[in-house]
């Protein structure tokens, strides 16, 4: 999945000579907490509302609210602005974008194309968005989790079970985290199940592995079968 598929493509900017004043209002009239510095069409700094906010609190106490108010629509955003931006390329996939903003602690990173240009932006927000798609939460099936052996076919294994009750697979997500050596994680949402036949279905599921989970998003139901933490 690449970042330019999932980007804010209209990004809204603010010039580096505008104000902290027209930067907040930009940033309510949008509902948005960044906005990436231009000057002549060159991308030269970036400023979130945790910066406007640091710029304006020492004086904050000291001043009313005309005298406030006055200081914010004089400060120059190229007076606050961060001029080093942290950028990922339109090429990058979700994950390697989300793992820039956890290593530089950034709530949102601009897109840029191969000569540097701004294509977008993506936020935290909408990696939250990406992780519902992928999860396929959308669905609401039922959600299994299951401890296996990493070896061929053992993904297979639980797929053709499902498919003997004539259910469809949302999604599948496997990881290494918290599994022991030989083993591995893997997360089955599956829909269209007949739900008479699911104390049959968990129990093939269990002659196959380590059943961790199951979580029913339609009939809110959960339901821990082995604590892998334990």
């Amino acid at each position: 999945m690449l970042v330019k598929n999932w980007m804010t493509k209209n990004v809204v900017t603010i010039e580096q000579d505008d104000s902290m004043q027209q930067a907040l209002a930009l940033m309510k009239e949008n509902d948005i907490g960044v906005l990436p510095v231009m000057n002549s069409g060159v991308m030269v700094g970036i400023v979130s509302d945790t910066d406007l906010k640091r710029a304006s609190a020492s004086d904050a106490t000291m001043l009313d609210t005309h005298e406030l108010l006055y200081l914010i629509s004089k400060i120059k955003i190229s007076e606050i602005m961060t001029k080093k931006v942290i950028t990922v390329p339109e090429d990058f996939t979700v994950e390697e974008t989300a793992q820039v903003m956890m290593e530089h602690n950034i709530s949102a990173v601009p897109v840029t194309d191969q000569n540097g240009k701004l294509v977008g932006i993506i936020t935290r927000h909408d990696l939250f968005k990406i992780l519902i798609s992928l999860s396929g939460l959308g669905k609401r099936g039922i959600q299994f989790a299951f401890l296996i052996d990493d070896v061929s076919g053992s993904i297979k294994s639980l797929t053709d079970v499902i498919r003997r009750y004539d259910g469809r697979i949302a999604s599948i997500l496997s990881s290494y985290e918290y599994a022991p050596p030989g083993k591995r994680i893997v997360y089955i949402r599956i829909y269209e199940v007949d739900r008479s036949r699911l104390p049959e279905l968990i129990q093939e599921f269990r002659d196959k592995g380590t059943l961790i989970y199951l979580v029913d998003h339609r009939q809110n139901k959960r339901k821990i079968y082995h604590d892998i933490m334990a």
